[in-house]
């Protein structure tokens, strides 16, 4: 099963301070920082970070997976890294909240937006049914 959770608008910004990665999900920030010998992780940060720069933008979706044979059983994250083009990403324990404040991600090869295997697979969830 497919469920698509979130659709919205993203921006990836280089901080001024420390050049730290900053992922602005419509009205939550992470930073997105490399931690050693785990990879990277996400931390949950203030939104009112100074920007040295814009690295990325565009739009988000984040995907529920269960049972589903060609993917991981896992929230999905995929962000539009230009026209049609999505780049993916596993959350093994979710996003970031205030319970658990740092999450780790991982980079996938697995696009589940605009991929015609599993165009017929999506379920979406009830407050999204009129977005798509």
């Amino acid at each position: 099963m497919i469920i698509l959770q979130t659709i919205g608008a993203y921006k990836l910004v280089q901080t001024k301070k420390h050049y730290t990665k900053v992922l602005d999900l419509a009205d939550r920030a992470y930073a997105w920082v490399p931690y050693e010998d785990i990879g990277e992780i996400l931390i949950t940060a203030r939104s009112d970070h100074s920007v040295a720069s814009e690295l990325s933008a565009g739009e988000y979706r984040i995907y529920r997976v269960s049972g589903e044979p060609l993917l991981n059983d896992n929230l999905h994250l995929e962000l539009q890294v230009g026209r049609n083009r999505w780049q993916g990403y596993l959350l093994l324990t979710g996003l970031p909240d205030k319970q658990r404040k740092r999450t780790r991600i991982i980079a996938t090869k697995e696009i589940i937006t605009d991929n015609p295997r599993f165009r017929d697979r999506i379920d979406l969830q009830a407050n999204l049914a009129n977005v798509m």
